[in-house]
This record gives structure tokens, sequence and C-alpha cells, in this order.
């Protein structure tokens, strides 16, 4: 790892950390639930104080069982090491000796992010060997018979309980395989974590002593430099740990580089090209083919990586491109996603009529597609997602045209009920960001922004024609969007050229669409959740949008930074800094 990169995150961990102020946790007595007793600081039951322990570290007692409360999950913990920092947890539906029982709740290192109060990794502070490596397991179902000492059959336990539609049931077991040794007929039903990996390794293992380590439960390590005892501050060397944990914690699918230069047979079919880097087309050994986006040097210092695998790794939708694995080795930086054959939207939506031409009916499909990633992004993980690059060549499609959302590079995380985001730097595209970013008194940046961006995307999919035209002769027809609603406000018909009257529909409908969501207050804009509502919606039932209202001045606004219409940017016109101020996470500099 770059000595700059490690600095980097050395001073956004050390510019986050605060000391913490006396609050009487040295004068507060232990409690007891159950086997366990003598339940101190870090840790607090329901029960106690408000100023007993940390509040990311509370346990309930339940008819006199500790339960730890972990990503929705009610975990039995069996054991708590003050000496080593570590507690010991198990799934409840798990019952000793009995090979059918299953983990109730599916867990693996996607759940984990680097800043959780919970670590799968822990480094001992004097020597920095790993005394703490809890890794996965994934139980999969194949549709047909799978023949690889990575894959133990469970059948003569489950019983078909993973999975009625397909016959043949295994566990695996991380830490032993790689991307490119998955199975392609197989898919993963259910995930859990184990710890003592060292009793289910070799030739002669069955399920039920992978069971018997399910059983035993899973260790998790709390780090003591997250929550410093009242008067501590984070030290240098537990910093190190916190960054070695972010890493090693993720690392379910990483394969090595030398490994990403041979599904992409050394780089020899470029996909595509950006500031970020370059895309290449790949192939695992199964035969499933994939895109590796391969990150090139940048004044990034690696913030944009991170921004991607701790953003995309944790969301599982149909509308959003899926992170398969990912490389950090030395400088060098890659991704790997599923490989999207149809490639990116803008080929499609600005092509001349042939090949690439999409009919309205699927345009509107790949727009309702869109909506419902970005609102899933918004509202449908446990933490917000706000992506701030929403444009056509940022949505992939598959062989059927199903749109993926892509590109997390400029994304933040954020809390639910955040309803503003500090931004000290505009991000995005010009042509596609919100007017918040640029001008502060018409409202704060938040979810809203992404609907912006989706609006602009919406009309120029509608229209087939990009929004901004810096070329056209008329001043009015510069701006398109602005042409659509001087027509809607006069009563005026839109020449949509030889459009059949369900096509003409169906065009009408995203324009109304687009138009509310890109009303030049935020305030005014709809949810991404109504937005979907009102593309399923009928446009006779459409309530048609304010009209003859100031837009976004986009052509303006690129003469004065240069042209640059096209060009992705959070720090290259200003530092692109963040503040942190609020509660959201895009893992840059302070």
């Amino acid at each position: 790892m770059p000595l700059r990169f490690l600095i980097f995150l050395f001073l956004f961990l050390f510019n986050s950390n605060c000391k913490a102020q006396d609050n009487g946790n040295n004068l507060c007595s232990s409690s007891s639930c159950g086997k366990i007793q003598r339940i101190s600081y870090p840790f607090r039951l329901k029960a106690d104080p408000k100023n007993c322990g940390d509040k990311s570290y509370v346990l309930s007692c339940e008819n006199n069982i500790t339960v730890l409360n972990l990503y929705s999950g009610k975990y039995i913990v069996e054991s708590i090491n003050y000496n080593n920092e570590t507690i010991r947890i198990v799934d409840p539906n798990i019952q000793k000796g009995n090979c059918s029982s299953l983990p109730s709740y599916s867990l693996s290192y996607y759940n984990f992010s680097w800043n959780d109060p919970y670590a799968l990794t822990q480094l001992d502070r004097k020597t920095y060997n790993q005394v703490l490596d809890t890794k996965s397991i994934a139980f999969m179902s194949c549709e047909n018979p799978v023949k690889s000492p990575l894959y133990i059959d469970t059948s003569s336990c489950t019983n078909g309980a993973l999975s009625q539609s397909k016959r043949h049931t295994y566990v695996v077991v991380n830490g032993s395989s790689s991307v490119s040794d998955m199975v392609d007929s197989c898919g993963v039903e259910l995930m859990a974590m184990v710890t003592r990996l060292g009793n289910i390794n070799g030739s002669n293992v069955s399920f039920m002593d992978v069971h018997n380590e399910l059983a035993f439960g899973f260790e998790l390590s709390w780090s003591a430099g997250a929550v410093p005892r009242p008067t501590e501050t984070k030290s240098f060397k537990q910093i190190l740990r916190d960054i070695w944990s972010f890493f090693d914690a993720s690392r379910y699918a990483i394969p090595i580089f030398t490994d990403i230069k041979k599904m992409s047979r050394g780089f020899k079919e470029k996909l595509g090209e950006g500031g970020y880097g370059s895309v290449h087309k790949g192939k695992l050994r199964s035969g499933r083919l994939v895109a590796i986006k391969v990150l090139g040097s940048s004044k990034s210092n690696g913030e944009d990586f991170i921004n991607e695998v701790a953003t995309i790794g944790r969301i599982h939708h149909v509308n959003v491109v899926r992170l398969i694995g990912f490389c950090v080795e030395g400088s060098k930086r890659a991704l790997v996603y599923d490989y999207m054959p149809k490639g990116s939207l803008d080929k499609h939506i600005f092509s001349d009529e042939g090949t690439n031409a999409l009919s309205c009916k699927k345009m509107f499909e790949i727009s309702l597609g869109v909506a419902r990633g970005i609102e899933y992004l918004h509202r449908g993980c446990e933490m917000q997602i706000l992506h701030f690059d929403i444009k056509p060549h940022n949505i992939l499609l598959d062989e059927n045209f199903v749109p993926k959302v892509s590109d997390f590079g400029l994304a933040r995380l954020c809390p639910l009920d955040n309803n503003v985001v500090s931004l000290s730097a505009a991000r995005g595209t010009l042509g596609y960001i919100a007017p918040e970013l640029f001008y502060k008194n018409i409202g704060g940046v938040s979810y809203k922004a992404d609907v912006y961006s989706f609006g602009m995307l919406l009309m120029e999919m509608a229209s087939r024609r990009k929004n901004v035209n810096s070329a056209a002769e008329n001043s009015s027809q510069v701006h398109f969007p602005s042409l659509v609603s001087n027509q809607f406000s006069d009563d005026k018909d839109i020449d949509l050229g030889d459009a059949t009257e369900e096509e003409s529909k169906i065009i009408k409908k995203m324009m109304i669409v687009a138009l509310w969501c890109i009303q030049f207050k935020p305030s005014d804009r709809p949810s991404m959740s109504k937005v979907v509502e009102m593309l399923e919606e009928k446009i006779e039932r459409l309530e048609m949008p304010p009209t003859k209202f100031s837009f976004y001045p986009h052509e303006e606004l690129a003469e004065d930074l240069g042209d640059g219409s096209s060009t992705t940017w959070s720090s290259s016109i200003q530092s692109g800094d963040m503040t942190s101020t609020d509660n959201c996470s895009s893992l840059e500099k302070n």
C-alpha cells in the first residue's frame, strides 16, 4: 500500500477521532445476565444507566439470555473476553449436534464496514500478528453436482432445507477460494460466520465439522481505539490496525493482480476509458464474463476506490451493478463487476437509427428500472446512499436491457434520517448536477440532488437528445427542458415526429415526470419513491408541474468553467474536500 495512501487514511481516521469526555464510566458497576457475568465497559445492558458503557455497545437481557443486536439480527452472547477485546456470539437457530439447524440470519463480510463498532479481524498491538480472523461460510445450491474440495456436501443434513428448486447443496468456507473458483451454476442461499477455521481445514472435512464450528459461534473484536475510555485518544498503532482491519475484513472476493491480468488476457479488450482509469473485458475460469475496472493514478489517493467498494459492496438489487471482487496490491487497484453486454445507456439514447436504437416502450422500461435502483439506494439499505453522478454513461445494460446503476466513486453513505449533507465542493457531471450544489441559498444538498440528475437523464431518454445544446443557433433551443416546459405552459403540442399515439403518451409522461424532478428548488422535487409511482401511473392522472419557472443555467456554468460538460469531477475544480459536520461518510480526507 503506498505510503501517501496510508497517510491519507491516517489523517481521516485521526481527524474523525475525538477525545471523550469523562462521563462517569469509571464509577459504573458491572452488570450480569444469565451466564454472562460482570458486563462492563464498553458494554452495558439496556436497563443500565445511560452514562454507563458506550452507546455503540448495548446488549439486552431477554429471558435471562444476553443478546447482541447486529445488523437486524439477534445473536446469543456466549462469552466476552476483556483481555483480548473479543465477544463470541452464535445464531439462535443453531442447535449443537443437530446439523439440520441452519442460521436464522444471513451475515457476511459485506455487512461490515471499516467504521463499524465490531471488526472481523484483530492484530496483536505489540507484534502485529493476526490473533483473530473471522471468515464467511457460504451455503450454496447448485443445479449440477460439483466436484471440488472447496465444496462440502450438506445434503446428508439439510434435506432440501436450503432450496427446493435445486437439488445439490454445499457449503464453501471462505479463505480457501478466490472469485475465479466460483462455479457458475451455483447460487448463494445463505451466509454465516465462523472463527475457528483451523478445525475445518483439510480434505476429509464433513458438514458436521462445519456445523460444530457454527454452534461454537464466531468472535468479533471491538476497537478500543474507536471507543476510548474517558481521557484516552486513539494511538497511531491503533489507527494502523483499523486500516488493516478495513482491507482484511473485506477480502471475501479479492483476487491478486496477476489473477486480474489473466482474467482480462493482459487487458487485451478495452470496453471504455475515463478520468478514473479504464474498463476491460475479462473471463473467470468458469467462463463467466466480467468487466474489470482498473483505476488509474489520481489526486484522490484512493478515495474513489474505497467509496466504491464500501458502498456497492453492501448493495444487492436487480437495478444496481453487482461487485464481484476487487484488488488492492501496492498502487494497483481494480474492481471486478458482472459484464454488461449491452454497454452503457448513452450509446442507445444518442445513437442514430440502427442497431442501437431502442423502442419507446423499452426506453420507458429502462427509465423505470433506473428509478427503482435509485429509490433502493435512498431507502432500501441500512444507510442512505447518495450517488451524485447519475447520467447515461453510468447506467449499464445487461443482455436483456435491464438497467444497472453503476460507478459509485462519488457516492456518500448517510443515515436514513439525515436530511441535509454538508459538502464544500460540488460533485458530478455538468448537465446533470443539481443547482443546490452551486447555489447554496436555494436549499441544502440531499437525496434530491440525485432526483434532479435522474430528471435530466429522463428528459434525454424521452427526447433522444442532449438537454444542453451549445451549438444551437436559437438561444431558446440551447436548454431543451426549458423548451418542453414552455410548450406545456402554452398548451402547445410537442413535436414527437412519427411517434404512435401510445408512444406519444409514454414520451409525454416521461417528460412530465422529468420536469417535476428538475424543479429548481430541492423542496419542489418529489422523492424517488414518488417518481416511481408517477412513472407507473397513467398520464391522465399525472399532475402537471409548475411551468414558466427558472431552470438551472447549465450552459452559462459550462462557459464559466470551460468546456467540460461531460467531465465527472469532485476535486478537479475545487479541492474536493468534504466537511465532517454531518453523519455521512465518503471516506474522503478532511
